[in-house]
């Protein structure tokens, strides 16, 4: 059997590393999906996310914009609103995302009996 040296173990850890600093956390996969499901706004998205906070919400939604996860928008009117999307490049992420679901539903009916 040949034996893995250190590099190849760290070459196998940067790419995942790095997901996980864009995607991992508790809330920046809950708020991509809550924006993929047409919640555009601040509030809305606030709402749909039980024990989100507002700094918490607004701190995460500033960092998925720097990594290209969501757009963000000023809409003029009264009042100004600013609207947040999904951007094709965090649409890369749907079958990572179809897996975390498949894989948190099996976990839970094998540890507490039930999906829900």
């Amino acid at each position: 059997m040949e034996k893995k040296d250190h590099k190849d173990c760290l070459a196998a850890l940067v790419p995942v590393r790095d997901t996980l600093d864009v995607i991992g956390g508790k809330w920046r996969i809950l708020i991509l999906i809550s924006i993929s499901s047409g919640n555009k706004n601040f509030r809305k998205i606030e709402r749909s996310i039980p024990k989100l906070s507002t700094k918490v919400l607004s701190n995460e939604l500033k960092i998925m914009e720097q990594n290209h996860l969501i757009t963000r928008t000023v809409v003029n009117g009264f009042p100004v609103r600013t609207e947040y999307a999904a951007t094709e490049y965090s649409k890369t992420l749907k079958n990572v995302i179809a897996e975390l679901y498949d894989w948190g539903t099996n976990h839970r009916k094998k540890v507490f009996g039930s999906s829900v």
